[in-house]
């Protein structure tokens, strides 16, 4: 049975997680990641690289969630350029190809500051520059909106009324950019990678053989996905940025709502954990917009597609002990 939509209780919850990568994806498990990658030859090139030891203080509640979601972002970078690697560019072995200009740049002057340290340093502003990109798109520009509605701030019920709009365009901007990136090519084998890993997910916590006839069977979707999470953000969010009230400086509203991210991604990761440890008949309502937004950043995979995925999953299965992943 192939490209059916199967989603049953799961024998057990993984921790494990997993992004998918160009041509390829990228699985994370307690104790180290694994990168499988098909390159243009339709080899299957898989690298395994260790996590650091979390310290006591990133597993508080509230705080893990912040510090995941940063060491999330900064691995998923990493990875990503690992893949990119290999990605054939059909560019002549003639063909010299001069450095861009913004290249040149961080070549001449980062490299003066960073030297050999460069490349890291480079990770980290991506990460630094996508966190800047998405608080401006999805957390000011909202705010921005809303505040040009004629709504009467004075009282609690106008407040709440300005966070549910805000909200709201949140998201619009949200599922419009969702589906705008979903139209490109390239995106959509991304999307393609991300159902054979949440198939793998869902394969491994059913307690079956990983093979491709069993992952093929399993949904694309799944309740712990990324899109979920970001999902669970916004209208965490709109909760509180409530109580935070509102001013007629808009500045200090902006502010106000950079401050409280760490607050907001913080309760989001606890949500989810405790969202998905349940199957409760309520949350699993809960879950439906995030397992519908899933409709469009996830797409049905090839074989060879989950054949990589499989190669990923055994690379971090590899290191990890018997229940040392539960979710």
């Amino acid at each position: 049975m192939k490209n059916s939509d199967v989603y049953c209780k799961p024998k057990h919850i993984t921790s494990i997680g997993g992004q998918a990568l160009i041509e390829g994806l990228m699985m994370m498990g307690p104790n180290n990641i694994a990168i499988a990658v098909r390159k243009p030859d339709g080899e299957i090139i898989v690298e395994k690289r260790p996590l650091p030891k979390r310290s006591k203080f990133s597993k508080l509640p509230l705080i893990r969630g912040v510090v995941g979601l940063f060491k999330q972002m900064v691995v998923g970078i990493q990875a990503l350029m690992f893949s990119a690697e290999f990605v054939d560019l059909e560019v002549e072995e003639d063909e010299k190809k001069e450095p861009s200009k913004v290249d040149q740049f961080f070549e001449k002057f980062l490299g003066k500051v960073f030297g050999n340290k460069l490349q890291d340093a480079l990770i980290y502003i991506s990460v630094v520059i996508s966190l800047l990109f998405s608080v401006g798109l999805f957390i000011l520009l909202p705010n921005f909106i809303a505040g040009l509605l004629p709504l009467n701030r004075e009282s609690s019920l106008g407040v709440m009324l300005y966070n549910l709009v805000e909200g709201i365009v949140k998201i619009i901007l949200f599922f419009s950019y969702i589906v705008l990136i979903s139209k490109l090519n390239d995106i959509k084998r991304v999307w393609q990678y991300h159902g054979a890993e949440h198939k793998t997910i869902h394969c491994y916590e059913n307690g079956e053989e990983l093979t491709v006839e069993n992952i093929q069977k399993y949904s694309t979707r799944h309740p712990r996905c990324g899109t979920s999470f970001l999902f669970t953000v916004m209208v965490v969010s709109i909760l509180v940025f409530s109580f935070a009230g509102w001013y007629e400086e808009a500045w200090k509203n902006m502010i106000i709502r950079l401050l409280l991210l760490p607050v907001v991604a913080g309760i989001s990761y606890e949500v989810i954990k405790f969202a998905g440890k349940s199957q409760s008949k309520i949350v699993q309502i809960l879950n439906v917009p995030g397992l519908m937004f899933q409709n469009y950043t996830t797409k049905e995979p090839d074989d060879s597609m989950v054949e990589v995925a499989i190669e990923a999953m055994k690379g971090v299965l590899e290191t990890t002990k018997e229940g040392e992943d539960k979710w």
